[in-house]
C-alpha cells in the first residue's frame, strides 16, 4: 500500500483556547497528531543521510542527497553551512516538518559531530522521542553512549536503528546483546534482516512474519521499491537466508524480545529496525513506526514543579537559536517548541525570563535554508521566530497565565582559550559578537576581573566549537579573533564562599559564566580529585556528562 505524505499545511484552531470548550477539544485532537523526534548517533553513522531519506519517503522532497554533494549527487537539504558541506557533517540543527499518513512528524535532525554534543542536548529538550542510529559494523560508539546517556536523564522513550546493513558488519544478534549490556534496555527488534551484513536482501516482519523484499535504485537516489512476499514465497526465494532469519526470530521470541508499549514508553525497552539509509531500505518502515509507537506531546513540566496543560493558553521555550542563515538579511531565527496551546502570527507573548513583550511576526518551518511561513502552529510543534534578537536559549514564551519552564542544562566544557580581538580598533564588533555567540549557545564564555572583558574564556566541548566561533567572529562579524588555549580540561561548579580557596589551589582558576554562575576549571581531574581530599567542604559540583572518573 502507497502512503502519500505533503508539508504539514492543516489548519490549527484558534489561540489561547478555554479547557474544557470546543476549541480545547481541537488543540488535544491536533496535538494527538504529532510526532516530535530527533536523530541521535555517533558522527558518520549516517544520520543526515537518514534525515534525507524520511523526508524523500515523506515525499517532502523528490531526490534524495549526500551530504558532500559529489559526482552528480544532490547536497543534503539539512545541511547548510558551508562549514558543514566542506567537513561533510552536521553542525548546526535543522528543523523539518511533514505529514505522513494522519500524522504531524516534527523531525530535528541533530549535530552529529562530536564536538557539538552541546547544542544536541538542547535539541532533545525539545523532543517526545529519539531514533538512536548505529552503524552495523561499529557498534554503539562513544558519543551515542553519551546522548543515549541525555535521553535516558530525560526519559525519552528510544527506537534504534541498526543503518548501513547494506555493507559488511557484525552480527544481528551480537548488536542486540551490546545494545541490551551497554545501554540497560530490552531491544525488541520489529523486524529482522533476510541476509547478512554487508548482504541485504530485506527484512522479516516480526509483527506478520512476511518478508518486505528490497529492490536497489541509482545511488539511492528515489525510494527504493518494497514487495512483500509470504513466508513460504519468501523460502523459496531466498532459501538458507530466510530459513536462518526464522530460526534467529524464535530465538528473540524464545528470550521475550517482543514489543511491550509500556515498557517502550517507561524507558526499558527499544523497538529495533535494522535499515539502509543510502539505499533508502528500511526507512518506510521507520516512518510507520514513529507513527504508530512514538509518543504524542503530553502535558509539559514546569520549573515550579506543577504542569502547563496542552490545551491552556500558548506557551513555548526557545532551545535554539542561529544567526546567518540568510546572509541577504543577517538575521536571527530562534526555534520555539510548543508547549500548549496555539500560536497565531502577530500574537504579543512574554517573555518569562525579562517580562518584556515580544511580537511575533512570523512563524516559520525551517528545512534547511528553505523557509515556509506558517500561521497557526500546534502544541507540540518545532517553528522559528524571526528577527529574535531579544531571545535567547531557555527563555520561556508565554500568553494567559504566567509560565516558566525548566533551564536548560550545559554539558560540561573540557576545552578553554582565552579570544582577542585582533583589531583592537574594532572592540564594539568583537564584544558584539562574543556576546551572540554566547547567547545563542555556540561557545561558553567565561570572564573574570583579572582577565578583562577585553580578553574572555571561551569554554567547549570539543575543539571545533573553535573554528566556527572564529569563522563567524571573522566573517559575519568583522572582527577577526586570535584564540590562546588554555591547560584545563575539567570545569566543575562552585559558589561564592569557596571560590576564594578553589582559586588559591595550584593550577586552578575561577572565572564567571554570563548567568553568574561560577567555574572553577583545573588541568585534569586528578587536580581536582587532590583538592577535594584536602578540602571536603569546598563546592565543587559535576556539571551535566562531565568526565570526572
Amino acid at each position: 500500500m502507497t502512503t502519500t505524505a505533503t508539508r504539514a499545511t492543516t489548519p490549527a484552531p484558534a489561540a489561547d483556547p478555554a479547557p474544557g470548550g470546543n476549541a480545547a477539544g481541537a488543540v488535544l485532537a491536533e496535538a494527538a497528531r504529532r510526532r516530535t523526534f530527533a536523530v541521535i548517533s555517533h558522527p558518520d553513522a549516517g544520520k543526515s543521510t537518514l534525515t534525507e531519506a524520511l523526508a524523500l519517503h515523506a515525499r517532502v522532497i523528490g531526490q534524495a542527497g549526500a551530504v558532500h554533494g559529489k559526482a552528480g549527487r544532490r547536497g543534503t537539504v539539512s545541511d547548510w553551512m558551508d562549514m558543514e558541506k566542506a567537513r561533510g557533517i552536521s553542525i548546526t540543527s535543522a528543523a523539518l516538518q511533514f505529514e505522513y499518513r494522519d500524522a504531524v512528524v516534527n523531525l530535528l535532525d541533530t549535530p552529529g559531530h562530536a564536538d557539538f554534543s552541546e547544542d544536541t542536548y538542547r535539541v532533545l529538550t525539545a523532543v517526545d522521542a529519539a531514533v538512536m542510529l548505529i552503524d552495523a559494523a561499529k557498534g554503539l560508539e562513544a558519543q551515542t553512549m553519551k546522548l543515549f546517556a541525555v535521553c535516558r536523564h530525560r526519559g525519552i522513550p528510544v527506537i534504534t536503528v541498526v543503518n548501513k546493513w547494506d555493507r559488511p558488519g557484525k552480527d544481528a544478534l551480537e548488536l542486540m546483546d551490546e545494545v541490551a549490556e551497554r545501554t540497560g534496555l530490552t531491544p525488541t527488534p520489529l523486524t529482522w534482516p533476510v541476509g547478512i551484513s554487508g548482504d541485504f536482501r530485506g527484512v522479516l516482519d516480526r509483527r506478520d512474519g512476511t518478508y518486505r523484499r528490497f529492490t536497489r535504485t541509482a545511488g539511492g537516489a528515489t525510494i527504493a521499491p518494497e514487495e512483500t512476499l509470504t513466508p513460504e514465497a519468501a523460502e523459496a526465494r531466498e532459501g538458507i537466508d530466510w530459513t536462518r532469519a526464522q530460526e534467529e526470530v524464535e530465538l528473540l521470541a524464545a528470550s521475550g524480545a517482543d514489543h511491550d508499549q509500556e515498557t517502550f514508553l517507561a524507558g526499558y525497552s527499544t523497538p529495533v529496525l535494522f535499515a539502509s539509509a543510502v539505499s533508502n531500505f528500511g526507512v518506510a518502515a521507520l516512518l510507520d513506526t514513529l507513527v504508530d509507537l512514538a509518543p504524542a506531546p503530553a502535558d509539559r513540566p514546569d520549573a515550579d514543579g506543577g504542569s502547563r496543560a496542552l490545551a491552556d493558553p500558548f506557551s513555548a521555550f526557545v532551545f535554539k537559536v542561529q544567526s546567518g542563515m540568510d546572509a541577504a538579511h543577517r538575521d536571527r531565527l530562534a526555534y520555539v517548541r510548543i508547549c500548549s496551546g496555539v500560536f497565531e502570527r502577530g500574537m504579543v507573548v512574554t517573555n518569562s525570563s525579562t517580562g518584556r513583550p515580544f511580537a511575533t511576526k512570523y512563524a516559520q518551518h525551517v528545512f534547511g535554508r528553505e523557509r515556509e511561513s506558517i500561521d497557526t502552529p500546534c502544541a507540540g510543534d518545532v517553528v522559528g521566530l524571526v528577527n529574535a534578537a531579544a531571545l535567547g536559549v531557555g527563555d520561556t514564551l508565554f500568553t494567559g497565565s504566567p509560565v516558566s519552564y525548566p533551564p536548560l542544562s550545559t554539558f560540561a566544557p573540557e576545552h578553554f582559550a582565552v579570544a582577542r580581538a585582533m583589531d583592537t580598533g574594532r572592540h564594539k564588533q568583537f564584544r558584539r559578537g562574543i556576546d551572540q555567540l554566547e547567547s545563542e549557545g555556540v561557545v561558553q564564555v567565561l570572564r573574570s576581573d583579572r582577565r578583562g572583558d577585553q580578553a574572555p574564556v571561551l569554554a567547549v566541548v570539543s575543539p571545533m566549537q573553535f573554528e566556527v566561533a572564529t569563522h563567524r567572529m571573522e566573517h559575519e562579524f568583522h572582527s577577526p579573533v586570535a584564540l590562546e588555549p588554555l591547560p584545563y580540561t575539567v570545569a566543575v561548579r562552585t559558589d561564592a564562599t569557596s571560590a576564594a580557596a578553589v582559586a588559591a589551589s595550584r593550577g586552578t582558576e575561577v572565572l564567571a559564566r554570563g548567568n553568574g554562575e561560577l567555574l572553577a576549571l583545573f588541568r585534569d581531574k586528578w587536580d581536582l580529585r587532590s583538592l577535594r581530599q584536602r578540602s571536603p567542604e569546598l563546592t565543587l559540583e559535576p556539571m551535566v556528562a562531565a568526565q570526572l572518573d
